[in-house]
């Protein structure tokens, strides 16, 4: 038997047949659709959520051990999503630059050799730029579930859970 739990709620096992496998994975995908479909899900799961999402569980002294890695993940999605952050802003005015450069090519006006050498060297930033902008976009909805397992470890045990009213 092996068990899976989610970094966004830890306290959510799926029990599957069998040892650590994507056939395993894939069951508990099914489980994990049961529950959605039921309504007995406590959490939210952004698109994009896979088997490879879930967190195995060692054995049932391991559960702390699991909300501890699950914690760690947290945190290195939240900083791989700082530092796409900040290489997205650094190279976004330069992008913007050279976009507004592109416009010349649908013109009927003439363009110098040299102007076209420098819009195709800028190509190269505005390439840049949109492959690191679309991983932060991407690395910020997967940091969602990030920021609510951190929240949930700040959270003092004397402190009620925060309600939606």
């Amino acid at each position: 038997m092996v068990q899976y739990t989610l970094a966004q709620s830890p306290e959510v096992i799926l029990t599957v047949s069998g040892k650590d496998s994507a056939k395993a994975r894939e069951k508990a995908m099914d489980q994990l659709m049961e529950l959605m479909d039921e309504g007995k899900l406590p959490t939210e799961l952004t698109d994009g959520f896979g088997p490879q999402h879930f967190i195995e569980i060692k054995d049932q002294g391991a559960i702390a051990a699991s909300d501890e890695d699950a914690l760690n993940q947290a945190v290195q999605v939240l900083s791989s999503l700082a530092t796409l952050k900040l290489k997205a802003q650094e190279s976004r005015s330069e992008a913007l630059q050279v976009r507004e450069q592109i416009d010349v090519l649908f013109t009927d006006d003439l363009v110098s050799e040299e102007e076209i050498n420098s819009l195709k060297e800028g190509f190269k930033v505005l390439k840049t730029y949109a492959q690191t902008n679309m991983r932060y976009r991407e690395a910020r909805s997967q940091a969602e579930a990030a920021r609510v397992v951190l929240d949930q470890a700040l959270q003092s045990p004397s402190e009620p859970k925060k309600s939606g009213k």
